[in-house]
């Protein structure tokens, strides 16, 4: 009997120990402070719910301007670059280096001795044949030669003159004259080179006015007509300028989708350069006393955009239409009025009912 009792008495003596040192740090579940399992008093504070620190704005009137932004560039209203229509030697060089010219002016001359000399050869042969032509015209009035004989003189005539203004359109592509106003840049050719249709001598610009070029999404194309105004700023600048929409290109891009605008700057006292990156606002649409709302404040769920209002000392869920949008507020159609209180921050640990401290009330602007 002995021998069955040693290992029961040894496993009761190791439970015993046991017991002894962890008991110490075993705690009731329930102290005289916390009450029962089922009774109030103090105990049940630590079940409520803790409060919510957010800020806050009362809705307000709001004016909501629908803005698109984009980047053109600024564009020279005439740009060209210089050359001459035929080949030869440049014998003269007639304009400086970003001077200013007027359309027609000579800017430079290619040697047509050889086509002066036939040109005096031919006026010389005109008067033979005007001389001709005349007496000719006076025998054929007495009836002392033939209708062809004087025909003969006269086409011999016209075909002078044919000749004279072709030697004259030749000269004049030996000329490079300025095709409109503007200040002419830096020369590449010097005089005495040889030049040819494919040497550029200088580049011509026309800065006043400038070109405003710029693109904007497919979506806003019926918006965007001749005549709408635009806003843009250049780095550098700090004041803004202002240009009119003049041409809208009629085909949408397909690789952006989106359509090329051109807007036109007077730039009378020529203080933009082309060339320039610009900043582009424009301004679609305002509504005035409109519910706007900071975008962080709506919670877009499946079943519809949600916001957070203050009330009673919490915090109550609301259904929300939307309508337009920008970069930082959002139009509220239908859901909220004016006068209630929008919880602005902590809105995605808000749930209905619970109770908010406010840390910070404003007044929509």
């Amino acid at each position: 009997m002995k021998k069955y009792l040693r290992p029961v008495l040894t496993t009761l003596s190791i439970v015993l120990i046991l017991s002894i040192i962890f008991y110490p740090k075993v705690k009731p579940m329930f102290s005289k402070t916390q009450g029962g399992p089922g009774g109030g008093g103090p105990g049940m504070q630590g079940f409520q719910q803790r409060a919510l620190n957010a800020n806050a704005m009362v809705i307000g009137p709001s004016v909501l301007r629908e803005m698109i932004n984009s980047t053109g560039t600024l564009l020279p209203d005439e740009e060209v670059d210089l050359s001459f229509e035929t080949s030869g030697k440049i014998v003269s060089i007639n304009f400086s280096e970003g001077s200013r010219v007027k359309q027609g002016d000579l800017l430079a001359k290619i040697n047509d001795r050889h086509l002066q000399a036939q040109l005096l050869k031919l006026k010389a042969q005109l008067k033979l044949a005007e001389e001709r032509e005349f007496r000719q015209r006076n025998l054929l009035s007495r009836d002392a030669i033939s209708q062809e004989s004087y025909d003969q003189a006269v086409t011999e005539l016209q075909a002078l003159e044919a000749d004279i203004m072709l030697l004259e359109a030749r000269i004049a592509e030996t000329e490079l004259r300025a095709p409109f106003d503007g200040i002419i840049g830096l020369r590449y050719v010097s005089e005495g080179a040889f030049a040819n249709p494919n040497a550029r001598i200088a580049r011509l610009v026309k800065v006043s006015p400038l070109k405003i070029e710029f693109s904007i999404p497919e979506r806003y194309s019926g918006s965007i007509n001749p005549g709408f105004p635009i806003e843009f700023s250049i780095d550098g600048i700090n004041q803004p300028f202002t240009a009119s929409v003049y041409a809208v290109d009629p085909k949408v891009d397909v690789r952006t989708r989106t359509i090329v605008v051109r807007a036109l700057f007077p730039n009378r006292n020529e203080e933009l350069k082309p060339g320039r990156f610009a900043a582009i606002n424009l301004q679609l649409d305002e509504l005035k006393d409109a519910i706007a709302i900071p975008t962080e404040a709506l919670i877009p769920e499946m079943d519809g955009d949600k916001v957070y209002v203050y009330r009673g000392g919490q915090a109550h869920q609301l259904t929300v239409q939307t309508g337009l949008r920008t970069e930082s507020l959002i139009q509220i159609v239908e859901g909220l009025s004016f006068g209630d209180t929008l919880l602005t921050t902590g809105v995605m640990q808000l749930r209905h009912g619970m109770p908010v401290n406010l840390d910070q009330l404003v007044s929509a602007e």
